[in-house]
């Protein structure tokens, strides 16, 4: 552990702790400072201007990342017969009804995402107490909850993310590995931040972004320009 911190403090020497780094910037310091062992994920985290124990202002949403989360995604599809076989042909790892529905309830919950058809909703709904804490239940607002079956499983493999506010207006969402190169991941933060930005909820008052930070796993946080970081292209 002291290794660790020791391997972190001479990370943060490179941050400027009152700088309010441009994203192109921020994305080549949390390169430099990732010095972990293994490929450590980069990971953007916002503060909103928003009051999210109000109901019209959630902020919730999926995006596509261009170059995809740099990770293998696990991908389980609850539909029967022609949806089922359509969930096969685009490459979903699990594709059942009941069974799946029985083994989740037994504890098994070795997936990433997990999409349904709407018709499999009476099944799946009784596993809200599983998948609910896991953020592995299907919702129809992130695209999960679907008669296109074949489409939600190809953009969940192709690097689809999910983000959502917290009880205290926070958000934190992957945009790559830090084995990406710098383009890479800048054209993943314009495609975030592009969605986020129009996911502003119209009751929101002020400045929506207010803070914004990027890191890498073990690696220390870098302030953002809020407006550069909003406007970002």
């Amino acid at each position: 552990m002291a290794k660790r911190g020791k391997r972190y403090q001479e990370a943060a020497k490179l941050v400027d702790s009152n700088k309010l780094y441009s994203p192109s910037e921020a994305i080549a310091l949390v390169k430099k400072c990732a010095n972990a062992k293994f490929d450590e994920t980069v990971e953007v985290a916002f503060k909103l201007g928003v009051d999210p124990r109000h109901a019209d202002q959630q902020v919730r949403g999926t995006v596509v990342l261009p170059n995809g989360t740099g990770r293998e995604v696990r991908v389980l599809v609850f539909a029967k017969a022609d949806k089922a076989e359509e969930a096969r042909q685009a490459g979903a790892d699990y594709v059942g009804a009941e069974d799946l529905a029985e083994k989740i309830q037994g504890g098994w919950t070795d997936f990433d995402v997990a999409i349904a058809t709407p018709d499999m909703m009476g099944v799946v709904g009784k596993l809200g107490r599983i998948l609910g804490p896991r953020g592995l239940m299907p919702n129809p607002r992130t695209g999960t909850v679907t008669p296109d079956v074949a489409k939600a499983v190809q953009e969940s493999k192709a690097g689809k993310v999910e983000y959502r506010v917290n009880k205290e207006a926070g958000m934190h969402v992957p945009i790559g590995k830090v084995s990406f190169t710098e383009e890479q991941l800048y054209q993943n933060f314009v495609a975030l931040m592009d969605a986020v930005v129009k996911a502003r909820p119209a009751a929101a008052k002020g400045t929506f972004i207010r803070k914004v930070h990027l890191s890498s796993t073990m690696g220390p946080g870098v302030r953002l320009n809020p407006q550069e970081a909003a406007a970002a292209k």
